[in-house]
């Protein structure tokens, strides 16, 4: 059964993937918009591998790479919003990735904290 986070990851993903289309083809936009894509789509997939998760341990590290996804998307959305001249739908996604940060950070560290002693929590 989907969970709201795996809708609201799914739906985050298509948001990008909407909005890179609409960013200039220059070289350094290309590099932005290969880079942006594959964190963003990233992050829901992980996120559903974790849903498959064979041990606390496995759902605990998708859910880690699932975080470390979203922050790299929420640096390639950064870059845009600083370079690019329509800001006003990044800013949105800026703002959906900051939260998807904080719910992915805390599901981790309460995820890690059971599992291992040693994990350090993420930042």
């Amino acid at each position: 059964m989907e969970n709201n986070l795996q809708k609201r990851l799914f739906q985050f993903s298509i948001d990008v993937i909407q909005e890179v289309r609409n960013l200039p083809n220059s070289k350094e936009y290309q590099v932005i918009s290969y880079q942006i894509l594959k964190s963003a789509t990233s992050v829901g997939a992980n996120y559903e591998e974790a849903q498959g998760a064979v041990s606390k341990a496995d759902f605990a590290n998708k859910v880690g790479i699932s975080l470390k996804e979203i922050r790299e998307t929420n640096y390639w959305i950064r870059i845009i919003i600083a370079i690019d001249n329509q800001k006003m739908n990044w800013a949105v996604l800026e703002k959906e990735s900051n939260q998807l940060i904080k719910i992915l950070g805390a599901i981790y560290n309460k995820t890690a904290k059971k599992n291992d002693k040693s994990l350090k929590p993420a930042p």
